[in-house]
């Protein structure tokens, strides 16, 4: 990856937080030298239909093995793009090939009155948990699910022009082979899953995985969110109680007690596990 390219699409949308949206620069030298690159892109317009058509091509163009091993080969090395495919793959293999079938998705309300709805296909939304798929996608901002996966490994899991832009992006990269240092840290990463505490929520996971994976917490938040989208980490029941407001998708119902799907780990990184 071009470390300038990088500089100049982090830049654009952070600094200590994020840059207010008047504020980001997407034309100039810059840009043009980012986008020269493949790190940052002109607006894209796509419908649905074509956006899901293209997601199943591509699945069955790329093996979960390659998605499995970039999941691996990033530990170490903190390549967070490379890890965000493997739920963006796991994700899309549920979603049919289908037409855009519209159901309401809220209300807006004026003096108690519905005055407006939105709506997202409800194929997509039945197929499984968190996939939301629009109508169109008109002139959509490329350059911030970039961001947004280079630097925590992708946050839109279930956004099907985020599946699709992941697994577009992860076909032209070119994954080594994971490092002892990798294994070791999956393997550290089930080892501290395997021991939480039976009452553990997510966020306490997530502070005990800092012992064995280099990252910050939001990195580490995107890797549990990245396991329990993939079904590792597995809920028990989705009749629990949560804490309050958090960010939590597809791991809001895990809990210590759940562990980790024995199945789904052999599945995705069996030739990784230690014996």
């Amino acid at each position: 990856m071009d470390k300038k390219a990088k500089r100049i699409l982090l830049s654009t949308f952070w600094k200590n937080g994020w840059i207010d949206r008047k504020d980001r620069v997407l034309t100039g030298p810059d840009f043009e030298y980012a986008k020269s690159k493949g790190l940052m892109f002109d607006p894209i317009s796509i419908s649905h239909d074509d956006c899901v058509a293209a997601i199943v091509r591509l699945v069955n163009e790329t093996p979960v093995e390659a998605v499995a091993k970039g999941f691996v080969s990033s530990l170490s090395r903190r390549r967070l793009d490379w890890r965000s495919a493997l739920s963006s793959y796991v994700i899309a293999r549920s979603i049919p090939d289908h037409h855009y079938t519209p159901v309401v998705s809220g209300t807006h309300y004026v003096d108690g009155k519905p005055a407006a709805h939105s709506y997202v296909c409800g194929i997509c939304k039945d197929c499984r948990y968190g996939v939301i798929g629009h109508e169109s996608y008109e002139e959509s901002d490329l350059n911030v699910l970039n961001f947004e996966r280079i630097k925590w490994g992708g946050v839109r899991h279930g956004d099907i022009l985020y599946t699709l832009f992941d697994l577009r992006e992860f076909k032209r990269c070119e994954i080594p082979e994971p490092t002892a240092d990798d294994v070791d840290c999956l393997n550290g990463i089930l080892s501290v899953i395997e021991s939480s505490q039976p009452d553990d929520y997510p966020g306490a996971l997530e502070k005990r995985l800092a012992s064995v994976v280099k990252s910050s917490k939001a990195e580490r938040q995107v890797i549990i969110e990245i396991l329990a989208s993939i079904g590792v980490l597995k809920p028990g029941s989705y009749d629990r109680p949560v804490k309050g407001r958090n960010d939590w998708v597809f791991a809001e119902y895990w809990r210590g007690e759940d562990g980790y799907c024995r199945q789904a780990v052999e599945e995705y990184f069996g030739p990784y596990l230690s014996r």
